[in-house]
């Protein structure tokens, strides 16, 4: 409760006077000054890190998405937060300027100066499998082919890698700005996702790639990986991004090289990771089954693994339908209409829709049974909805302008259900399963008056400008009248 009753200001000017500006809520409300445009930013998530957040144990090498830590500490993938991952990487590709980038070796027109030491070789071929030339490799007996790079604070690195033999790796030393230490981090060939190593006080970060025998393709924040290692080995999160640079890097092992590109950021790649990530991992009915128990409600509404999340669904829609507008490749827009399957199925099927009092129809963000009826979740699976319909082919779009259409009937008669008077609450489980309710914090609060807001961009009902005005006046400490 001291959280609730916590004040946030600022002192600000208004008419020449200094005055101090009070909330309830850290968190912000993002008034939309244009209509939602579904190729465009999703809502505010260019300001959001996925991969910084704590539940996140790393982005995996093999996959390139995060690997949640949120309901089971070992790691899993977890379809919401990969999306959320591309999402925020697209939304800051549009909102950021264009990266610096360079080019440092791609076999052909632009050759890195390589420290070869006796014994090993490099040569630049041209590989049939690429159709281009590559950096063919062999560092054999000796400590490793390395290159040094100059100075510089760009920490996204991207390449094509190969490997011909199965003890190789590539290794990037990160050198802190008064060069007091050095960290290495390491993508080597083997199936470890994450491990960090101590030998003698020098700490090493080890990406596993899985099988480096075909080419793989790898986009990665350096500071991300060292991070989540130092995160590892226990010794906290605390390195500056500011003060790190790239020194040198080192490949060991017999291998192909290509496009190593050094840049300020790498956000296109960083969505596509996920697009391809759900193209890959969608099921034969059309959902992406979350593969660990979700304990609700103090175990009143659990869900066993393999079930399917409407928010989860729903930001898949939105990413998909980006990467189908941005590539014009139709497996994108496939994966996207097939994840509609998952709202035509009820909750006691292995599907997310639900019913409230047998009449309205409601997509469920946690599919129990009973119903839970969590507002943001479904909020998100009809602007993935609407994602389809903006974006898909007219003869394509299927079902989604119906399930649309009745998803929006149903929110607007459900609305003053969650409304507290002072707040909001999160979901309906006080109705459904006669508990206490499941108030909203602040920051749920807040995504609640964002999500309206962007609807009523596309949506000219004024009860969603109503009542998201109404609950914006909640964090400023207003109430609603009494008897």
């Amino acid at each position: 409760m001291m959280k609730y009753y916590e004040v946030y200001g600022k002192l600000t000017k208004s008419k020449g006077h200094e005055q101090f500006e009070w909330s309830h809520s850290y968190s912000k409300v993002f008034k939309p000054t244009t209509p939602y445009n579904a190729s465009g930013m999703f809502m505010y998530f260019s300001n959001y890190n996925v991969e910084v957040r704590d539940r996140v144990k790393c982005i995996s090498a093999t996959e390139g998405v995060p690997v949640s830590t949120q309901w089971e500490a070992s790691g899993y993938y977890y379809p919401v937060q990969v999306a959320q991952y591309g999402l925020s990487h697209y939304s800051k590709n549009l909102s950021e300027p264009p990266p610096k980038r360079k080019v440092l070796e791609d076999g052909n027109t632009f050759t890195a100066k390589w420290q070869v030491p006796k014994g090993a070789y490099i040569r630049r071929n041209y590989d049939s499998a690429k159709l281009t030339h590559v950096l063919e490799f062999n560092s054999r007996d000796s400590a490793g082919i390395s290159l040094r790079l100059k100075q510089g604070t760009d920490l996204v690195l991207s390449f094509d890698l190969r490997f011909l033999s199965m003890n190789g790796s590539l290794t990037l030393f990160l050198e802190d700005r008064d060069r007091s230490q050095t960290f290495p981090v390491s993508f080597t060939c083997s199936s470890v996702l994450v491990e960090a190593h101590n030998a003698s006080g020098s700490y090493s970060t080890i990406y596993g790639m899985g099988n480096c025998q075909s080419w793989n393709r790898l986009t990665r924040d350096l500071h991300i990986d060292l991070v989540k290692g130092h995160v590892l080995s226990g010794r906290g999160k605390k390195l500056s991004r500011t003060k790190l640079r790239v020194h040198h890097l080192l490949l060991k092992g017999n291998g192909q090289l290509d496009n190593l590109t050094l840049a300020s950021s790498n956000h296109m790649d960083m969505f596509y990771s996920s697009a391809d990530w759900l193209v890959v991992h969608q099921d034969s009915s059309g959902g992406w089954p979350i593969g660990v128990k979700r304990k609700i409600a103090s175990g009143r509404a659990d869900l066993d693994p393999g079930w399917y999340s409407a928010m989860g669904q729903g930001q898949a829609m939105s990413l998909l339908m980006r990467a189908f507008y941005r590539s014009g490749k139709p497996h994108y827009l496939e994966a996207a209409l097939k994840g509609m399957q998952p709202f035509s199925k009820s909750s006691t099927e292995g599907g997310v829709r639900a019913y409230f009092m047998n009449q309205y129809p409601w997509y469920e963000e946690y599919p129990t049974v009973p119903p839970s009826f969590v507002l943001n979740g479904f909020i998100y699976s009809l602007i993935g909805l609407y994602d389809v319909v903006s974006l898909a082919p007219p003869n394509q779009v299927g079902d989604a302008q119906l399930l649309f259409d009745q998803g929006m009937h149903s929110l607007k008669k459900l609305l003053p259900l969650f409304d507290t008077g002072s707040g909001t609450v999160y979901d309906l489980r006080h109705f459904t399963l006669g508990l206490a309710p499941n108030i909203a914090r602040w920051d749920y609060h807040s995504t609640h008056i964002n999500q309206l807001l962007l609807l009523s961009t596309i949506d000219s009902d004024p009860i969603l400008t109503n009542v998201a005005e109404r609950w914006i006046s909640y964090m400023s400490g207003k109430r609603a009248a009494h008897n």
